[in-house]
């Protein structure tokens, strides 16, 4: 397929797809940065998981087949060292799982260094696990991959699997209901080659913006979500107006009527979906803010090929546009009629149609009020991936790996941490942290052994380092840098708990111990301080993107309160998908169906949801409002061009609005629980825009303002005069 061609080309020569998330200014990203800074570097590694169906790793035949199925990494030109528990005497227990069953063996690249296992999961390092995994295999032993490398490379590679899925399912349904939509091949043919277009560019762009910056592993999945949706519906409506249009006139006349008009009403909704999600890169919530950009590359390709390529197509064609029809022409008079029967119906009882649709929504809307952020982890994997068992396999089985790590950083700023006063107070700190309740141990330099004394710590500390006994000088390469000393706590709440949160909130009371700084990182502090910048950035977020969007509807339409009026609608429907989002994905509902762990709703989720939706819900407002305009300005009567506004758009928003959703569905048989949940969001974002908003909110609201839909303040009228000139 065209889009997956040309994503995966990309993906496979060069670029950064990165799952990871840690903004620099965080305190978890200020603390990982001292750490990076101080710590010695090491090799990165991943770990490979073995256990034999019945006998013991300790036994003979296994120890053997585990170093048989790692010969071809030993002298691999990309492995630094490989380790296993046999590598000392006797048997490291720390690769052993506790009954026996499993050992645990670390492959260390050559050419890759960080100082601390990152909690997130890092690209570096990313194409030589890639082609070192599938070296390791055995018919006799079960072999699974660990590890942050590894789990980096299951996201990249259920996101591809998740685009080539939907695309599996979405192409073929799309052009089905392009045929139903317009009734001849050729037209149908149109938006679909348009869209593919749009999403090869789109695709294409994410992949040259990846060799320069890093960009998120979602990014393609979102632009192909966005890139089909807005290109097939930008197409529809040009090519809907061009074949109104040349019934009555030339090509020439038709194709500038169509473009004075539907063309007109494109590169607004464009611009309205680009201000939403630049909206997002704007925030510098980490790599999250190049979806933003990315996406925005894709609606400017959607937008361009409409209003050129498109175009140029319908002028050749003229009125062969119609070529080789399946259905009668007629058969959408029943639904014109459906149309102004509705809005007959609406128009003459607006309170009783405006009250209670708006509380059913809200209501549709109000679990939003319990939602629950958390940032991305194993679960968001599906159960059956490798790196997610591995993980699941060292968290159950091998002794130390089965508690949450959180790492407390003391930045001592230009001076160093091995001086006896300061050795003296990380004692007692360590000490006073253990006896916390949520922790069960404590790992640090002054941690090391029950035996050594607090003078001994002190002695050892200012010890010429060739005069240390070497387990201590190790102790200390690890733990101590040259301006921070690292304390490791372990607790046995998951990373997304309240319990684990609370206790990182606990530590960070407690801003300096002395004269040194206290920074909090790992995944739990990451999980906060992510969720606290996404809380603390939305409000910008969504007024930018509202004043803006008020600001373009404005200067189209001319009136000031219909913009504002269509950003309420707007809200109205996202909130409705937000109620539905922590339902299902939050609560757990349709979890068995949609095969999905219930678990925290992903932090960036919501937000890359409203900047993206609340731009593509204009689409069919900007449509329907622009088409109401014209018979308004025609007749002078509003209740008539509200009438034929939306008797004329009905038919077209409804197909729009059904091959959107068709696209974002498509979206739900997504393995990655973010892509899923995103996909699920926005469909019922557009289902319920384009059904209940547009068919029942919009003519009774337009009905119950009458004239004053169509008011501006003299000042603000004539400087839009000035400017439409």
């Amino acid at each position: 397929m065209l889009s997956s061609g040309v994503s995966l080309w990309l993906m496979g020569h060069g670029g950064r797809f990165d799952s990871t998330l840690v903004p620099t200014e965080t305190e978890s990203g200020q603390a990982l940065n001292r750490m990076q800074r101080d710590l010695p570097a090491r090799p990165l590694a991943f770990h490979l998981i073995f256990r034999h169906p019945t006998l013991p790793a300790s036994h003979p035949t296994v120890r053997a087949e585990v170093l048989r199925a790692l010969a071809p990494l030993r002298d691999h030109p990309r492995v630094a060292a490989v380790r296993t528990a046999w590598d000392i005497s006797p048997v490291d227990p720390e690769r052993v799982s506790r009954d026996g069953r499993y050992t645990r063996a670390s492959v260390e690249l050559r050419g890759y260094s960080s100082a601390v296992e990152s909690m997130v999961f890092a690209a570096e390092g990313g194409e030589a696990y890639a082609q070192l995994r599938p070296l390791v295999r055995s018919d006799v032993l079960g072999v699974v991959a660990a590890g942050a490398l590894a789990l980096h490379h299951d996201f990249t590679e259920t996101t591809r699997r998740d685009v080539w899925r939907a695309e599996t399912v979405i192409l073929p349904v799309v052009p089905v209901l392009l045929l139903l939509a317009f009734g001849s091949v050729m037209a149908a043919a149109l938006p679909f080659g348009v869209g593919l277009l749009a999403v090869a560019g789109g695709l294409a762009g994410t992949g040259l913006l990846s060799r320069v910056s890093s960009v998120s592993i979602y990014a393609s999945n979102v632009v192909t979500m966005i890139g089909l949706a807005v290109a097939i519906d930008y197409s529809l409506f040009i090519v809907s107006r061009f074949r109104e249009e040349i019934r009555q006139s030339s090509v020439a006349d038709a194709l500038g009527r169509t473009l004075g008009t539907a063309g007109v009403s494109i590169f607004f909704s464009g611009l309205t979906v680009a201000v939403g999600l630049l909206g997002l890169y704007a925030l510098g919530l980490g790599n999250l803010g190049s979806i933003g950009l990315c996406g925005t590359i894709v609606v400017s390709f959607a937008v361009l090929y409409s209003l050129t390529f498109l175009p140029a197509l319908l002028a050749v064609l003229g009125p062969r546009v119609d070529a080789w029809p399946v259905l009668r022409p007629g058969q959408g008079r029943t639904a014109q009629s459906f149309w102004r029967g509705l809005t007959a119906m609406v128009m003459a009882h607006p309170w009783k149609i405006l009250l209670p649709v708006t509380a059913a929504l809200l209501l549709l809307g109000s679990p939003f009020t319990r939602i629950r952020l958390g940032a991305t982890d194993i679960g968001m994997l599906p159960p059956g991936a490798e790196a997610r068992r591995g993980e699941e396999i060292l968290r159950r089985e091998f002794p130390g790996q089965e508690t949450n790590r959180i790492l407390v950083v003391l930045d001592y700023g230009e001076g160093s941490p091995l001086t006896t006063p300061r050795i003296d107070r990380l004692y007692d700190y360590s000490r006073r942290l253990a006896r916390e309740p949520d922790v069960s141990r404590v790992e640090s330099f002054v941690t090391l052994d029950p035996a050594i004394t607090r003078a001994q710590y002190q002695a050892l500390a200012v010890m010429p380092a060739d005069a240390r006994p070497p387990m201590i000088q190790a102790a200390l390469a690890q733990t101590v840098g040259q301006h921070i000393a690292i304390l490791v706590l372990h607790t046995p709440h998951a990373a997304g708990s309240d319990a684990a949160h609370a206790l990182v909130r606990r530590i960070r009371a407690e801003r300096t111990v002395a004269d040194a700084r206290v920074l909090v990182t790992g995944h739990t502090a990451f999980d906060l301080d992510f969720t606290g910048l996404v809380r603390d950035h939305a409000p910008r977020a969504v007024a930018i993107i509202v004043a803006a969007t008020c600001l373009a509807l404005f200067w189209l339409l001319g009136s000031l309160l219909l913009p504002f009026k269509a950003v309420i609608m707007n809200f109205l429907s996202i909130s409705a998908s937000y109620g539905a989002l922590v339902w299902i994905f939050q609560d757990g509902h349709l979890a068995r169906w949609l095969n999905f762990t219930p678990g925290p709703i992903e932090s960036g989720t919501p937000l890359i949801m409203f900047c993206v939706t609340f731009g593509l819900s204009m689409d069919y407002g900007v449509l329907l409002l622009s088409r109401i305009r014209e018979e308004y300005q025609r007749s002078a009567d509003n209740a008539l061009a509200v009438a034929v506004g939306l008797e004329r758009t009905g038919r077209l928003i409804t197909a729009a609005a059904a091959i959107m959703a068709a696209v974002f569905f498509g979206f739900a048989l997504a393995d990655l629980v973010v892509i899923k949940a995103i996909g699920i969001g926005m469909g019922i974002a557009v289902v319920v825009d384009a059904t209940v908003v547009r068919m029942l909110l919009v003519p009774a609201t337009m009905r119950l303002l009458g004239r004053w839909n169509w008011w501006a303040p003299a000042p603000l009228a004539r400087w839009r005069a000035r400017v439409v000139r």
